[in-house]
């Protein structure tokens, strides 16, 4: 899987590479069981300090999409669960946040559900 970070964004790095590795799960990039690169190497290489991928990790593990080990490292977590009401007040809090930003630029409701519906899509692999 390769991580693209974009130094110039106003999202934080770890931010960016937390996404980056949800999406990877999301797309099957990386499986269930699998070992992510230690903190150390993917540091290197992607060019980023080792604290940031440290703490990406640590919310990849507080989110349940990775178990750490100390002697294997990161590891993608078999099964990481039903959402539960804390994430899906978090989620509709993000939307909310996205949709209100995408009304006052002038997208149409039936656009932005195609967006959504096609993105859906994408991780459904159909």
């Amino acid at each position: 899987m390769l991580i693209k970070i974009d130094f110039e964004s106003d999202t934080p790095l770890y931010i960016q590479l937390k996404r980056q590795l949800i999406q990877g799960i999301a797309r099957g990039q990386l499986k269930q069981g699998e070992s992510l690169p230690s903190v150390r190497q993917l540091a290197e290489d992607i060019g980023i300090n080792m604290h940031t991928v440290n703490k990406a990790y640590n919310l990849l593990k507080q989110d349940g999409y990775v178990s750490i080990d100390r002697r294997k490292g990161a590891i993608v977590n078999r099964s990481i669960g039903e959402p539960g009401e804390d994430y899906m007040s978090e989620l509709k809090e993000e939307l909310s946040a996205i949709i209100a930003e995408a009304y006052t630029k002038g997208v149409k409701r039936e656009e932005f559900k195609k967006i959504c519906h096609d993105i859906f899509i994408e991780y459904e692999g159909e």
